[in-house]
């Protein structure tokens, strides 16, 4: 015949225990990296804006982009096939 609830023996109210403990120490855990990983991207976000301003700054500043000079050609020379 099953036990009754209220004739759990120390060593399954000792488990339960155990398990309730783990199971909450997993739940701050996941909560912990989730608010990790957000101030992450947050962070991306705030530096991302930095350099987009420091780039469009520098980009402003430098004018115009000097044009590079036209490549020279090397002149072909004809080989003989012998």
């Amino acid at each position: 015949m099953a036990k009754k609830p209220e004739e759990l023996s120390a060593e399954r109210l000792a488990k339960a225990q155990r398990q309730r403990l783990a199971a909450e120490a997993g739940a701050q855990a996941i909560a912990e990296v989730e608010r990790d990983a957000i101030a992450v991207r947050k962070n991306m976000v705030r530096l991302r804006a930095l350099r987009e301003a420091r780039d469009a700054e520098a980009a402003a500043q430098a004018g115009p982009a000097p044009s590079a000079p036209a490549a020279r050609r090397t002149k072909r020379i004809k080989r003989i096939v012998r």
